[in-house]
């Protein structure tokens, strides 16, 4: 156990923690900050799309970036950025509540646009923007990461995540219930993103080779910082030189196999995104659940993730291929989506079972697959594009989620279950595909 705390996966693990920690610490609380301030249900909305809206902007942009400077370095500029928007978060509790406009239309409903809600929109656009360390986090660990025991490390990622967004939201409440009311999970989150920046500076190495080591950042070497040392990195004909490694978006999708696998990660985030949209409406309108009913049935889900991707997926991995969990995983969550229209209390937990455990067994595996593609001087693009490609998702599917859940109830959750058929469907003909190939090159 010591040499885990030791060895050099466990900071960028430790990074990806804290920054789920903080995110999920505050979400919880975020609708009844809105409210607080003068929004709505609308705004809400509005203000949950504008994250994803600005990271599908700034993540390809950070993963370029990372490319040329090092994983290092633009983990602490978004990690930085991140910090910096949870400080303006909490600037908006001491501003004047003062109304900038109102509107109250059929579409929208009545709300208030004040100066707080401003700043909050402000902070979200930045956090958005600075928001591609998720994708840097995943070339980094692609960096660091051999075919042996890739799967085992992209699914100890998956489980940092799970184990944030288990402890986040059980703190939440807790924490909001106090004195100073919504500004402690506040305090924490941006204490939390602080300690994620001491983390990067002093714990994790750099692992693209040939980067400048700038040590202490200064006014002296701010242009240092973003330099990159190519003496004796590159030889001749090395492939960092080649035209398809220039890291723009038609480059990247030149990559074998990049572009069947950024559909199934748009679609992948899409049902997901059709899920989390319709869920707080089905299980708060239909099932009559309260805000207690519907954490505990998320943190159940994200315990099961949690030991799936820890020690399940690293057992798995050992015997099936990268693409057999792939498409395990697709299964499994395609029956859960098919499961979660009913209404019995069991089959709902049946339901969120297999998805935990799908999703367990997929995503770590997906992502395994993706970072296999292209080289070290590709990864960071081919992880920001990707990035991308889920906010677009996202941002489509939260919208699509509330209006069908609003005409289909939950056949919108049977739309999810046949896009993860399909996603079965791209999976096996790849791996066909494949193999085919395989047998086809002289030996």
């Amino acid at each position: 156990m010591f040499a885990f705390f030791k060895s050099r996966i466990f900071p960028i693990l430790l990074v990806n923690f804290i920054g789920i920690l903080g995110y999920s610490v505050v979400m919880p609380i975020l609708i009844f900050i809105v409210t607080d301030f003068g929004g709505n249900g609308f705004i809400y909305g509005i203000l949950g799309a504008t994250y994803p809206f600005f990271q599908f902007i700034g993540a390809p942009i950070l993963g370029r970036l990372s490319d040329k400077i090092g994983r290092k370095k633009v983990l602490m500029l978004s990690q930085s950025g991140t910090f910096l928007a949870w400080l303006l978060f909490l600037l908006a509790f001491i501003l004047p509540n003062t109304e900038v406009w109102g509107q109250n239309t059929e579409l929208t409903g009545s709300y208030l646009m004040t100066l707080p809600l401003l700043t909050i929109f402000l902070a979200r656009v930045l956090d958005g923007f600075t928001g591609g360390n998720i994708s840097v986090a995943n070339a980094y660990m692609s960096d660091i990461s051999t075919d042996g025991d890739r799967n085992q490390n992209f699914g100890k990622m998956g489980a940092s995540t799970s184990l944030g967004f288990v402890i986040g939201p059980a703190f939440a409440g807790l924490l909001a219930s106090t004195i100073i009311g919504e500004v402690l999970p506040l305090l924490i989150a941006a204490g939390i993103s602080l300690i994620a920046i001491i983390v990067i500076g002093f714990r994790l190495e750099e692992s693209v080779p040939c980067i400048v080591d700038t040590g202490n950042i200064s006014l002296k070497n701010v242009r240092r910082f973003f330099q990159v040392e190519h003496k004796d990195c590159f030889t001749e004909g090395s492939d960092a030189l080649l035209p398809e490694n220039r890291n723009g978006l038609k480059q990247v999708l030149k990559i074998s196999g990049v572009p069947i696998l950024y559909l199934v990660y748009f679609l992948t985030f899409f049902a997901f995104s059709l899920f989390y949209a319709g869920l707080p409406i089905y299980a708060s309108g239909t099932l009559n659940w309260s805000a207690v009913d519907l954490g505990l049935f998320l943190a159940y889900s994200s315990l099961i993730m949690f030991f799936v991707q820890g020690p399940v997926l690293n057992r798995l991995s050992k015997i099936f291929s990268s693409h057999a969990l792939v498409l395990m995983g697709s299964l499994l969550l395609a029956t859960s989506f098919f499961l979660l229209s009913q209404r019995q209390l069991v089959l709902l937990y049946v339901a969120i079972t297999f998805l935990s455990l799908g999703n367990g067994l997929m995503w770590p595996s997906f992502m395994a697959l993706l970072s296999r593609t292209g080289n070290n001087s590709t990864q960071g693009a081919i992880q920001g594009y990707g990035t991308s490609v889920g906010s677009i998702a996202s941002m489509f599917g939260l919208v699509m989620g509330g209006i069908l859940f609003e005409k289909i109830t939950t056949l919108v959750f049977m739309t999810g279950g046949f896009i993860f058929l399909l996603i079965a469907l791209l999976i096996a003909s790849k791996q066909f595909r494949n193999k085919k190939v395989k047998v086809l090159l002289p030996s």
